[in-house]
């Protein structure tokens, strides 16, 4: 008969295995979908139609409030990535000369993190000044609000084009890139 220091290693793999179970299980069931209500997603539908309104309308202070304090606004530009502070600096002179932009969701997906019901992200086709523009991120509840923690703005560039806008955007982003490489 073997002497219990011979087990020793398959009791460690085996408990091992069961703290790994026991974790993964753990993850799962925090993500187990809770019932998101239908109320949510049409308050942030609205939530999102009426940031764009507010920036079309010139409306600063509307426009801002639906972003968190700690919220994160990403340009098209490689360079454009403010807080909300350094955004609301940047889009003041706009909005004082009521230069603003103008989006409207052509189509709009909602996504929900379930464990706590109070966090959610979406991915948009936008039509724009730009043409189509994709706009995505990340909304937090506060209270009973909705807040924008993270907004990205991109531009859509159709496949057979993308040589052409590389060879366009290549003299000033390879000056970022080298820059960004040096950090």
């Amino acid at each position: 008969m073997k002497n219990r220091s011979s087990f020793q290693p398959a009791l460690n793999i085996i408990s091992c295995l069961l703290l790994l179970l026991a974790f993964s299980c753990n993850t799962v069931s925090d993500k187990m979908p809770k019932q998101t209500t239908e109320a949510d997603r049409e308050q942030i539908n609205t939530t999102l139609d009426q940031f764009n309104e507010a920036a079309a309308n010139a409306d600063f202070g509307k426009y801002f409030d639906f972003f968190a304090e700690e919220g994160v606004f990403i340009g098209t530009d490689a360079t454009e990535n403010w807080d909300k502070k350094n955004f609301m600096s940047w889009a003041k002179p706009h909005f004082d000369k009521k230069k603003t932009w103008h989006f409207k969701s052509m189509d709009r997906h909602i996504y929900f993190y379930q464990a706590d019901g109070k966090l959610a992200w979406f991915d948009e086709l936008l039509n724009t000044q730009m043409k189509i523009c994709r706009g995505s991120g990340v909304l937090i509840k506060q209270g009973d609000k909705w807040k924008i923690q993270q907004y990205v703005l991109s531009m859509t560039i159709p496949n057979e084009y993308t040589d052409t806008v590389i060879k366009i955007k290549a003299p000033i982003e390879d000056i970022l890139i080298q820059k960004r490489s040096k950090k």
